[in-house]
């Protein structure tokens, strides 16, 4: 599983991507981590507002800092 998180960087994004690491450890599964900063890319993945959060490719959630609770439960139900 690929975990992106998709923004310039800033601090939410860096929260964001904290966030997603702890729902990944409670799941206890394994996940590879990218950071996505191009622009270009961010918007043709269908991210207008960042920061957004996309499992392999595929945007789940996006346009603020979602909990690790959040996430965790985007995450159970991509791999349902």
């Amino acid at each position: 599983m690929k975990i992106q998180i998709l923004g310039p960087g800033c601090p939410n994004c860096q929260n964001l991507e904290k966030n997603a690491r702890e729902a990944v450890e409670r799941l206890g599964i394994e996940a590879e981590f990218e950071k996505v900063t191009d622009m270009d890319q961010i918007v043709e993945m269908g991210v207008m507002r960042t920061p957004g959060f996309a499992i392999d490719g595929k945007v789940q959630k996006s346009g603020k800092v979602f909990t690790s609770e959040e996430l965790e439960e985007s995450i159970k139900a991509y791999t349902a």
